[in-house]
């Protein structure tokens, strides 16, 4: 669990940009994922005041990210999970979940992440938990995980002193809050920037729609998320997060998934407004190597 955190930020070599960017590689954590900062969070969080208990099943809907987080924190710590994740979603996700013991249930979206799917993967996890017992961590509603980011905010203030803009993928909205509320309270002039797929962009005021940037693009307003959080949303195509996501594994050496692609896109258009800006590398792109992104 020590191994969770305290990950490199690195800049990168912009050509032709007025602006900065640096990119905080949280595929460093164990699973390769920023998300491992939520799940222990969320699980010790329960631990200390007894909402979970030993040998307790814990329940969680999830794309993949989330999942095999909570698949290696529950395997160290002894808990059984049950998670509820789709075929919309890459392979190497849900094998790692099942790698690391979980038992996953997939829901059918054969034509990617719907505007459905997401309400119906928290439907069949809430009535698991409610007909099982078990702890539901429900991820977009609870709080610990803002908690689990906080430290992320440190860090990269620790490691850059100032800079303009932060910009993430919004899926929970637990990483932006959670970075954007550390690193405010030390740069008030901070520009926060929410970023979105293109397909669905509801926080920018658009309709939902389908979309194939894992991760985020719920379809709805993240629970935890309000206007007064960002100050802008900066909708990504999926084609263009793709191609970033490529770009930067063979300019910079940055390998990941379509939401880092869409973090980089967003981050390169505040850089070439003349920003300073720090993004986020969520994952490894060994997660997505079966799928479309690096075919």
């Amino acid at each position: 669990m020590d191994a969770i955190g305290n990950t490199p930020l690195v800049a990168l070599e912009l050509d032709d940009s007025p602006g900065r960017v640096w990119v905080k590689v949280e595929a460093a954590n164990p699973t390769g994922s920023y998300k491992d900062r939520m799940a222990l969070a969320m699980i010790e969080a329960a631990e200390r005041d007894g909402r979970l208990r030993p040998g307790q099943t814990v329940v969680e809907y999830t794309g993949g990210s989330t999942g095999s987080s909570l698949a290696f924190v529950c395997a160290v710590k002894g808990y059984p999970l049950k998670i509820v994740s789709s075929d919309a979603f890459a392979v190497e996700k849900i094998r790692t979940m099942r790698a690391f013991g979980a038992d996953v249930e997939l829901i059918h979206s054969p034509g990617g992440i719907t505007p459905e799917l997401i309400p119906a993967m928290v439907r069949r996890a809430e009535e698991i938990a409610t007909e099982t017992g078990a702890f539901w961590t429900d991820q977009f509603n609870n709080t610990d995980m803002t908690d689990g980011y906080r430290r992320m905010g440190e860090e990269i203030l620790e490691q850059v002193k100032t800079f303009d803009a932060f910009c993430a993928y919004v899926g929970t909205a637990g990483a932006f809050l959670g970075a954007t509320r550390a690193i405010k309270a030390h740069l008030p002039a901070l520009h926060r920037v929410a970023v979105e797929p293109g397909e669905s962009a509801v926080l920018s005021g658009g309709a939902p729609g389908t979309h194939h940037i894992e991760g985020g693009g719920i379809g709805y307003w993240p629970p935890q998320l309000t206007p007064a959080d960002f100050d802008e949303a900066i909708a990504i195509p999926d084609a263009a997060a793709f191609a970033s996501a490529r770009e930067a594994a063979r300019q910079h050496g940055i390998f990941s998934g379509p939401s880092t692609g869409a973090n980089l896109a967003a981050a390169q258009q505040l850089a070439d407004r003349g920003q300073s800006v720090v993004t986020v590398q969520v994952d490894s792109g060994l997660k997505y190597l079966a799928g479309d992104l690096y075919a």
